[in-house]
């Protein structure tokens, strides 16, 4: 993950990575058979370990608020170049030649996100917390929102730094999903 994130898939080479790694690019090629499938089998790996944080957030006690909060501040990357992030991508880059295979694979990563978000939701409605929303609906737009802002902070566009984008997601949050008595 890390040397993606340094190099971008484009400048990473099996054997490169090999000699990183102690394995011969024959042993990686056999594993991965190219670039592309290391490249989302590195992603998946990275999205279980994101996966394993969300879950724990959503069983934690407390408001939908605190959770949502919490699933905001694991999605929008830790800076530039977020290996993470770069992985992401570096897979949107190469999703319109994809096979339905890897598709599929990308698509149940970002169903994952997507069922979180609409949980989250769904239980601050049910509470009162937030306004009444589709779920489905408004988790749509909030990770098209998450997305656009993490892009930025993740290539590095001048201010859009993580605190910026974190300010900017919770006031549309305040704007647009807190309940007001």
């Amino acid at each position: 993950m890390d040397t993606i994130a340094e190099r971008g898939l484009d400048g990473l080479t099996m054997a490169g990575l090999g000699r990183q790694v102690g394995m011969s690019s024959g042993h990686l090629l056999y594993y991965f058979r190219t670039k592309d499938e290391l490249l989302l089998r590195t992603l998946e790996w990275s999205e279980g370990r994101l996966g394993a944080e969300r879950s724990a957030l959503l069983s934690r006690p407390g408001s939908a608020r605190e959770r949502l909060d919490g699933y905001i501040d694991v999605y929008v990357p830790a800076g530039p170049r977020d290996p993470h992030w770069t992985l992401w991508l570096e897979v949107w880059n190469r999703s319109q030649n994809a096979d339905d295979d890897a598709r599929a694979r990308q698509a149940a990563i970002e169903g994952a996100w997507h069922r979180d978000l609409v949980a989250i939701l769904a239980e601050g409605v049910s509470r009162g917390e937030f306004r009444t929303v589709d779920p489905d609906r408004f988790a749509h737009r909030m990770r098209a929102l998450l997305d656009g802002f993490s892009v930025h902070v993740a290539v590095g566009i001048p201010g859009t730094g993580r605190e910026q984008v974190l300010c900017h997601v919770r006031e549309f949050v305040e704007q647009t999903l807190i309940a007001r008595s």
